[in-house]
């Protein structure tokens, strides 16, 4: 579909641009910085969690060296037994010549003795390294649930700037953007942000902070044996960013065609009667296909890169664990220090930096893994700052005062209007109407005349000249208090998927029950709501679902009624009900004229006749202007389009109800 097709094109330019990470990082921290109780509990928490899983196989290392194998290093063996069992002083260096000397023990007992003072120290060492998981363990629970509350209250933010951005975007946004595709951003986009907020940037952080203290820690301990064995590091580190990257890149496509996806189901969604009545399944299920499939190919490539990290990762840690074992068993064999500096390494410390590798080796594939989520998250963010960051082509102006209670005078003062810069929809429109008045404008389709009613509630703004109400220029005063005075009734009405009573008191929400069924009875609505279900409490489907067409547009006439406002618009009110339904309409219009300024666009000659003034608009331009009476004599335009179209109405009005010209004019 053509809009489809407009939204993929706008993709490519997108992806061509540069994306500008620590911006969209920023906006991200806008949010954070609203939470940071939680946020820094997290990070506390995450801060101890890593040392305990540090802590791990430095007591793994004493473990072997201090109880189970004794470094054999000749001179330097008590030196470096002291330093490996940092912990404790009763290391089995220290048990054996104290049992020795003790005269007290026997000597066929004193093997035994040293037996049972080593199981204690390797007993102490055990119940701290249970205890170290177990602190880990409740910790990490603690930081991801902290995270977790941190990130659904961030989302929660981001959503409700999202949804009062978007009753801030001028209609001219929505004209221009895909409904479905903008839904994206708020259900999709969001969802993805969610799964990071709720696990991957705190396992991302956590899996950052290990690996730089783990990396301290190997250098601390032996400086040449952790260089050699981090030598693998900066390949896993290429490794990762290369297809990061390209992930980031895929990922953003993908959230573009997600939200062609879902543009283009919603437009057949919502079309589905247009679909099924030209016979056109066949047609939109290809369509669909096309931009399913563009889906597919951007989660795909995504998928590539993500799947082809991990086994990447994968044989270079197992590659940097082969230099652990080999390099380390080198020197403690030889018993000397690796190329001659530092100390020897002992079997302890190998196997101390062995549990170091895999645990360095693990975060880094999880990060791998987690990052792509995140470049994903970080492409959704991007769209969601996208969309935040569009101007209102509609805002109020910082001097903009309230609009006081209006009488109703208009005025169009040489207006110009265009929705493509450089193509005017609108020329030197010029003309006025009285408190009271109602205006009828007449044309051929595309001459202009829904933009005059979308200027005057300032739906758009004029391109030159200037719209007044009551000698206000409408730029000049709030939206706000303009619209609150202004009545608009659409040939497409909208209900929402609510009860009746609700739908009406939607003109005006502090209105009791009572003034809901005063507005009703006014425009004889309340008939045929008194004959449904629930009455008044009738939950209506989607869109008014459930109901005729005029008995949707009798509901809209009644939320206008409640509204009470001084100026009314009618959009073809009546153009999409039959003859016998325009009639109970027209009599609902008769009361809520009454008093009001009105502007008319109609097709139907009933709607027109007793104007106060007939514009005719001709591409963009008042041609003629005057009375239904006046404008007849005329024998203009306007009695141009009567012969043509007006006059066929009315014969077959007079055929239908049996009644003369005169007659009809008397009822209408």
């Amino acid at each position: 579909m053509m809009g489809v097709d407009g939204g993929r094109r706008l993709f490519e330019q997108d992806v061509s641009k540069p994306k500008n990470l620590s911006s969209t990082l920023g906006r991200f921290g806008q949010y954070f910085r609203r939470f940071w109780i939680g946020l820094a509990a997290a990070v506390v928490l995450v801060v101890i969690s890593t040392w305990s899983q540090v802590a791990v196989p430095e007591y793994i290392g004493q473990a072997v060296d201090c109880f189970l194998f004794q470094p054999n290093v000749g001179a330097n063996a008590g030196s470096l037994a002291a330093d490996n069992c940092w912990f404790t002083d009763n290391d089995a260096r220290a048990i054996t010549a104290r049992v020795t000397a003790d005269a007290s023990i026997p000597e066929a007992e004193k093997g035994a003795a040293i037996t049972a003072a080593k199981m204690q120290g390797l007993g102490e060492i055990v119940l701290i390294l249970v205890g170290l998981y177990i602190l880990g363990a409740a910790l990490q629970g603690m930081a991801f649930y902290a995270m977790g509350w941190t990130g659904q209250n961030v989302l929660r933010l981001m959503r409700k700037d999202l949804f009062r951005h978007l009753h801030r975007l001028s209609l001219g946004y929505y004209a221009r953007h895909e409904a479905g595709n903008v839904m994206s951003r708020i259900t999709n986009d969001t969802d993805t942000i969610q799964q990071v907020f709720s696990f991957a940037l705190l396992s991302v952080f956590s899996g950052i902070l290990l690996i730089a203290w783990i990396a301290v820690r190997m250098l601390q301990e032996n400086l040449v044996y952790a260089l050699a064995t981090l030598l693998v590091v900066p390949f896993m580190a290429a490794a990762t960013t290369y297809f990061s990257s390209q992930a980031r890149r895929a990922f953003r496509r993908s959230r573009r065609e997600i939200g062609s996806v879902n543009a283009d189901l919603q437009e057949t969604i919502a079309g589905a009667r247009e679909v099924q009545a030209f016979g056109r399944e066949e047609e939109s299920i290809d369509s669909f296909r096309r931009t399913n499939a563009a889906n597919r190919d951007a989660n795909i490539r995504a998928a590539a890169f993500t799947s082809a990290l991990n086994p990447v990762l994968e044989a270079l840690g197992f590659a940097a664990l082969a230099v652990t074992v080999v390099v380390g068993g080198i020197s403690v064999l030889r018993g000397e220090p690796l190329l001659g500096v530092g100390t020897v390494v002992t079997l302890g410390t190998v196997i101390a930096f062995m549990a170091y590798v895999q645990r360095f080796n693990q975060p880094i594939q999880q990060i791998a893994v987690l990052w792509t989520n995140i470049q994903n998250a970080i492409a959704g963010g991007e769209r969601i700052f996208g969309l935040l960051d569009e101007r209102p082509e509609i805002e109020d102006k910082p001097t903009a005062v309230e609009l006081p209670a209006i009488e109703g005078r208009v005025e169009f003062d040489d207006v110009w209007a265009e929705y493509v810069k450089g193509e005017p929809v609108l020329r030197g429109v010029t003309f006025s109407a009285r408190p009271g008045e109602t205006v009828a404008i007449v044309g051929p389709t595309g001459a202009g005349k829904t933009t005059i009613i979308n200027l005057l509630p300032r739906f758009y703004d004029v391109t030159r000249g200037a719209v007044r109400v009551d000698g206000y220029d409408v730029r000049e005063v709030t939206a706000a208090s303009l619209r609150s005075q202004i009545g608009i009734v659409l040939q497409d009405t909208f209900l929402f998927s609510d009860t009746v009573m609700n739908n009406i008191r939607y003109g005006r929400l502090d209105a009791s029950d009572e003034e809901v069924i005063a507005a009703a009875k006014l425009v004889a609505a309340d008939t045929f709501i008194e004959r449904l279900s629930n009455g008044y409490q009738t939950v209506l489907g989607e869109r008014g679902g459930g109901l005729s067409q005029g008995q949707r547009q009798l509901i809209a006439i009644a939320r206008v009624a409640l509204m009470n406002p001084h100026i009314l618009i009618l959009d073809e009110a009546t153009s999409s009900v039959d003859t016998r339904t325009e009639r109970i309409i027209q009599k609902a219009f008769e009361h809520l004229l009454q008093g009001r300024t009105s502007f008319v666009i109609a097709h139907r000659l009933s709607t027109i006749r007793n104007a106060d003034q007939v514009l005719v608009l001709v591409d963009g331009e008042i041609v003629e202007r005057g009375t239904h009476t006046e404008l007849l004599a005329h024998q203009g335009a306007y009695y141009r389009l009567y012969m043509s179209q007006f006059r066929h109405e009315e014969t077959t009005d007079t055929l239908v109800n049996g009644r003369s010209r005169a007659e009809t004019e008397v009822v209408d």
